[in-house]
């Protein structure tokens, strides 16, 4: 059980946003034509390099250059690829010290083959699936504002027993909460713990595939209905088309003038830190989801997820030119 304590009244919170989740490099793929050819045949391909990986820490990056104070929890191995993801967030200003290093351990990896609208992606978690509640530290939950979990299924037998009651903890001592579970590889889409954790979330953030396998629907009109009775707030993405919110039985959408994206490795993790950073600023759900949008458009314009991460200033002009109109029954 997780165990934590308020700051004291009129205390600032060290961090406006708590980010927990995945950390771990990608190395990108990039050309017209990613698909591998087997028989030991060599392609070349436009593009390969490492970056920024792992859907908790490119949220985390894309939240500190939108001027958050971001603080990530996570788990990696003691080598290189650790240390190179430690390297790399640190110098986008974001806190690692709630980072357990395993010493016996591999720092997860993922390749993410791209080409451009679409993207194949093969994950080897490593460490990442062994973080659990007793890793969240509970002075970094009290000194958070706002807490994000990212990649629940990659953490679903570690993190998952226990993150209903780190939720809880959370919304206990004033702080915000927010979920986005990512794909489920194992297309199970969850079990009573998940809905345990969605039940003490603020804001569900799912992409429109894993809003339909969440709820169990066919229609993105049922999904909608369904996840809207479980969670507070509900903002699901619907990439080039925008976004659509839910809350408190009106529904909303929001989308952009189209852009043609060079990668789309990271948009939605990008579309989490616009939305949270929105939220922080006081914005309502559907105007904070438009920086949401704005993030994660631009940071298509880059390969990697946080390549083209926006600043504040350059996401709140794009955002500016969003269209919000209502949303009907049959969306």
């Amino acid at each position: 059980m997780v165990k934590t304590t308020v700051t004291r009244s009129g205390a600032k919170p060290a961090y406006d946003l708590l980010v927990v989740g995945d950390c771990n490099p990608d190395v990108l793929v990039l050309g017209d034509d990613v698909t591998p050819r087997f028989g030991q045949q060599e392609k070349l391909v436009s593009q390969m390099s490492l970056v920024v990986g792992g859907s908790a820490s490119i949220t985390a990056v894309a939240a500190a250059r939108l001027g958050l104070r971001v603080a990530l929890v996570a788990a990696v191995g003691a080598d290189g690829a650790g240390k190179f993801m430690l390297d790399q967030l640190t110098m986008e200003g974001v806190d690692v010290a709630g980072v357990a290093v395993r010493p016996d351990g591999a720092t997860g990896m993922t390749l993410s083959l791209s080409r451009g609208d679409d993207r194949a992606i093969l994950t080897a978690p490593g460490a990442i699936a062994t973080l659990t509640a007793d890793d969240v530290p509970a002075v970094l939950l009290a000194s958070a504002r706002h807490i994000h979990v990212s990649s629940y299924f990659l953490l679903e037998r570690s993190l998952g027993p226990g993150l209903p009651a780190v939720l809880a903890a959370a919304r206990a001592g004033g702080t915000g909460t927010s979920l986005d579970t990512n794909w489920d590889p194992a297309r199970r889409w969850g079990s009573d713990t998940l809905r345990a954790a969605i039940a003490q979330t603020d804001l569900l953030v799912p992409n429109e595939a894993e809003a339909l396998g969440i709820s169990g629907s066919d229609t993105l009109p049922d999904a909608v209905r369904a996840l809207e009775k479980a969670a507070a707030r509900l903002v699901v993405k619907l990439g080039a088309r925008g976004a659509l919110c839910a809350e408190n039985e009106r529904r909303y959408h929001v989308a952009l003038p189209p852009v043609r994206p060079v990668d789309t490795t990271g948009a939605g993790d990008c579309f989490n830190a616009g939305l949270i950073a929105g939220l922080r600023r006081g914005l309502d759900l559907a105007h904070a989801a438009a920086l949401g949008c704005a993030v994660g458009a631009a940071s298509t314009q880059a390969p990697g997820g946080t390549g083209a991460a926006p600043d504040l200033a350059s996401a709140m002009s794009m955002a500016a030119k969003a269209t919000i109109r209502p949303a009907g029954a049959g969306i």
